[in-house]
């Protein structure tokens, strides 16, 4: 079997965590808890896209509090 995550023409969810942490995540799978999704089901570059766009800081939200201390 393929893998879900890498299938060029699948449909896809981005998720966020608590921590802002993003996620692709495959459309037809069950977003998992902990994650919320936060741009509808699209092509995959749309996703990315969309990720690239909106985590600019990749640390977690607790490292940036605590560093904003």
């Amino acid at each position: 079997m393929a893998n879900p995550f890498e299938n060029a023409d699948g449909t896809y969810l981005v998720l966020v965590n608590e921590e802002g942490q993003y996620s692709l995540w495959p459309g037809f799978i069950d977003v998992p808890s902990g994650w919320t999704v936060v741009h509808e089901q699209k092509g995959r570059e749309a996703c990315l896209d969309y990720i690239q766009s909106h985590w600019s800081d990749m640390r977690p939200n607790s490292l940036k509090t605590v560093e904003n201390v």
